[in-house]
């Protein structure tokens, strides 16, 4: 099928004893590579690209907020305590951090078309033996964590490939909004989570939930690699103007060479590292919010579960809408006044509201007026998404799967620790206490960023 979307040819050149069902099955391929899709994506196919990786994205997604929503049943049929389901949350994000700069040097090696598709098929596989553990059995909390690390572990290749996508595919002007667009899909699918997984643990039980979310990643991943190419020159669908666009937008300059940038130049870059400790105080506040956010309305705010799946979706709303905004905001920024301002500009300000709304939603007195501000502080936080993933693209080029994944690497190590830390700080101090930790992090994520110089270029020594 790959092939006939890459060759079309005349349906007359079939055999008369060609099945007929087959010869219509042609048509209609045909049909959607030589007229429909075509004419439709012309000059648009890049754009195609980033809005399947923003499905993907919302998809994995489902999963992390699925197990925070299915959480108490969890506990229940495991005989957990909330530590140790932090340990679970922490087995994911250990993985995921583990393998973000080998992921990322896999798609710099082998593209981003093959290894997103390999992902989805592993995340499918892991997703479903989370919902296949079984309960009774000796070690089962051990076999758990070990399901969810490997989860992890796949995951992680998924937005270092993306980078190195929009290394080959986005000209610069426009690579705030198409990481906005992508990393949306995080806040679409942490949104839509909670009333679907309530949906689905009311009708079938929790363990349906992970299975149905497997079965849609593979849908998913099959349709990426039909549709997906690593260089845009290798789609078939692609016009000589896009070509040309794309071309014109992507930076000159970059790492001197046509090698891989080796990891020793990274971790020596001052700029790597201090957007990588940004990314880690980012990090740390996005998951206080896909971890236990839902814990905290149920035990803080006194929400049932239906309550929950319904305030619980203010802040992914605001995720989804803050992170194409605040993309197409630093684009615009850029080419007015400059990266300086357009990427890391918007990074300080962002995060510092961040931290401004997560101490104030503490103080609120009523659960939908918590919910409403503390929602304001994920959309802030996710205005600043796009700037970490456009800057490391643009100062890395060809080696951006690795640099981000460097970058996420250390990002999600802040999931880690808040997944564990912030039951015990709640435990010990309470649950505001938990958010003014978060928000305190944040300020020091924006400070962060004024050290940044995004026009600086890597070099491969």
């Amino acid at each position: 099928m790959r092939r006939w979307l890459a060759a079309p040819f005349p349906i007359h050149t079939l055999p008369s004893t060609f099945p007929h069902h087959e010869k219509s099955q042609v048509t209609f391929l045909v049909s959607l590579n030589g007229l429909s899709i075509k004419s439709l994506l012309r000059g648009k196919v890049r754009w195609l690209l980033i809005v399947w990786m923003f499905l993907i994205a919302a998809i994995t997604y489902l999963d992390r907020v699925n197990i925070s929503v299915t959480g108490r049943f969890i506990e229940q049929e495991f005989h957990l305590t909330h530590i140790q389901l932090g340990w679970v949350f922490s087995a994911f994000s250990l993985g995921y951090a583990i393998f973000q700069a080998p992921g990322g040097r896999l798609a710099d090696r082998y593209g981003p078309t093959r290894i997103v598709a390999l992902v989805t098929l592993w995340y499918a596989l892991f997703t479903s033996l989370t919902a296949w553990t079984p309960a009774t059995i000796p070690f089962a909390l051990t076999l758990l964590l070990a399901v969810r690390f490997m989860l992890g572990a796949g995951e992680a290749c998924v937005f270092p490939a993306s980078n190195r996508l929009i290394a080959a595919w986005i000209p610069n002007q426009e690579r705030g909004l198409a990481n906005g667009i992508i990393f949306a899909g995080v806040g679409a699918g942490a949104a839509t989570a909670p009333p679907i997984i309530t949906f689905i643990i009311h009708r079938w039980g929790w363990h349906w939930s992970f299975w149905i979310t497997a079965i849609m990643g593979i849908g998913a991943g099959i349709v990426w690699y039909l549709i997906a190419r690593d260089r845009p020159e290798d789609h078939p669908w692609m016009t000589p103007e896009e070509s040309a666009h794309i071309r014109a937008g992507i930076p000159k300059s970059g790492p001197a060479g046509s090698g891989a940038v080796p990891w020793g130049a990274i971790f020596r870059s001052k700029d790597v590292l201090v957007v990588t400790g940004s990314y880690f105080c980012y990090i740390y506040v996005a998951y206080l919010f896909f971890t236990w956010f839902f814990t905290y309305l149920r035990e803080v705010r006194g929400l049932d579960l239906k309550a929950s799946a319904v305030y619980g979706m203010l802040p992914f709303m605001a995720m989804m809408i803050a992170s194409p905004l605040g993309g197409w905001i630093s684009d615009r920024l850029t080419r007015r006044y400059g990266k300086r301002i357009g990427r890391c500009g918007i990074a300080v300000v962002g995060l510092f509201f961040t931290a401004v709304f997560l101490a104030l939603g503490t103080q609120a007195s009523s659960a939908p007026m918590a919910c409403l501000v503390l929602a304001g502080g994920a959309g802030a936080l996710y205005l600043t998404q796009s700037s970490y993933w456009s800057v490391t693209a643009g100062i890395a080029g060809r080696s951006a799967g690795s640099v981000s994944g460097v970058m996420n690497m250390g990002g999600q190590f802040g999931a880690v620790v808040t997944a564990s830390l912030t039951p015990l700080i709640a435990a010990h101090f309470g649950w505001t206490t938990s958010f003014l930790v978060a928000a305190g992090l944040a300020l020091c994520g924006s400070s962060a960023w004024l050290l940044v110089d995004p026009e600086r270029q890597l070099t491969l020594s």
